[in-house]
């Protein structure tokens, strides 16, 4: 189904070919099953390899290194319209693209050349770390340690809620190192990413390293959401991110600006389809001897619903240009990802009070959907880290002078 809702202007041919390709995909590949695996739990190999043959997972790494050089503003809707079809899948490239980006923008020039070729294939598949259980929106506060012996490092901590954790064979990963930092030094300077490489899979997935099993969540599932522990693990110098120790807060806050205009794009996309969803079932239900699309209480609910897809595609689409130009971004990204998961949940509860009894049954996808929307008023900060964020920056803004 398509319509004139969430359109972009200004996209360039190659653009418009990339987006068309996936959104075929979406309809073909991804919709008739995505309700069936979700419901199974059952990680989405099938579609995944799918993504891997239309280069997804290089889209945005640049072509010297096999990828396509796309900019994010391709990525944001590609992640759009994959969202459609099921969120969980867009939460698979979302964790790799990030640590992608990271590599790109910081990595050593031997890491660049090691990692983003297999990257861009989705040979090597990427997740990142920074949560840990005692801490959800606090990074300073993070205990994992990693310290110095010799060549290596020695890693020790537990992180929490690594999306991808059992599938990927990449994990940045972000602890505190204390080496030529001294005493009383800010925590965010004290900090750097480890380029962890391990197996697939869950248990000891490489000496001192530990992925004990998925996370059994309400909704967005099909993806693996896991706890990883470290208790001696070594990894050799050359794998700090950048080569340089106490730059790991700053290469994680880049890679999680551009986290957020995925997690946007996802609600954009989320919304839309529950938008579908809803303005369908309302021409094809009957009360009163009419459709109740018919009925104008349903038409205002449905008025709602299409400017708030409208309005955070807009948001959406702003963020990713803004960062395409070079310029600083958290402004809008923040205020991009806070308005499209507020929407998404409203545009979405909307669909499913338009669905009546039938919403809550298993059989419909907007029951799905339900489960699916509260994952992206979390993800990659809350709404309320998002606020401080664009309070902060407004005041940097808006400062008076004098």
């Amino acid at each position: 189904m398509s319509g004139r809702l969430a359109q972009t202007e200004g996209l360039t041919d190659i653009q418009r070919e990339i987006l068309s390709t996936v959104r075929d995909f979406v309809d073909k590949e991804i919709l008739p099953v995505a309700t069936e695996l979700e419901h199974r739990d059952e990680y989405p190999t099938q579609i995944v390899e799918g993504l891997k043959e239309l280069g997804v997972f290089g889209l945005m790494i640049p072509e010297e290194y096999g990828g396509l050089g796309e900019s994010l503003l391709t990525y944001a809707l590609t992640v759009e319209e994959i969202a459609r079809g099921w969120m969980s899948v867009s939460g698979i490239i979302n964790t790799h693209f990030i640590v992608a980006y990271m590599l790109k923008q910081h990595g050593t020039r031997e890491q660049k050349e090691y990692f983003l070729p297999k990257m861009a294939a989705g040979e090597v598949r990427g997740a990142f770390s920074m949560s840990e259980p005692a801490l959800g929106s606090d990074v300073s506060a993070i205990t994992s340690k990693g310290v110095r012996d010799g060549r290596d490092y020695v890693l020790t901590g537990q992180k929490m809620w690594l999306t991808n954790g059992g599938s990927s064979t990449l994990v940045a990963v972000l602890c505190r190192t204390d080496e030529g930092h001294p005493e009383g030094t800010a925590p965010h300077k004290s900090m750097t990413t480890f380029l962890v490489e391990k197996e697939a899979g869950f248990g000891e997935v490489r000496p001192g390293l530990t992925i004990p099993g998925k996370i059994d969540k309400m909704g967005y599932k099909g993806v693996d959401t896991t706890e990883l522990i470290m208790d001696g693990l070594r990894i050799p110098a050359d794998r700090v991110l950048g080569g340089e120790t106490g730059r790991g807060f700053y290469h994680m806050m880049d890679g999680v600006e551009v986290g957020r205009v995925n997690v946007a794009a996802r609600g954009c996309g989320v919304a839309q389809r529950a938008f579908e969803l809803g303005v369908s079932y309302a021409q094809q239900r009957h009360t009163f001897g009419k459709p109740i699309a018919q009925h104008q209480a349903i038409q205002f609910k449905l008025a709602e619903m299409a400017t708030k897809v409208e309005a955070a595609h807009a948001m959406m689409v702003n963020a990713a240009r803004k960062k395409d130009s070079g310029q600083r971004n958290d402004l809008e990204a923040g205020m991009a990802k806070y308005l499209a998961s507020e929407y998404c949940k409203e545009v979405v509860e909307d669909a499913f009070r338009i669905h009546g009894g039938y919403g809550f049954s298993k059989e419909y996808e907007i029951e799905r959907l339900y489960r699916e929307a509260p994952m992206l008023l979390i993800g990659e900060g809350t709404a309320e880290i998002q606020k401080m964020i664009i309070g902060r920056r407004l005041l940097e803004e808006y400062r008076i002078q004098g």
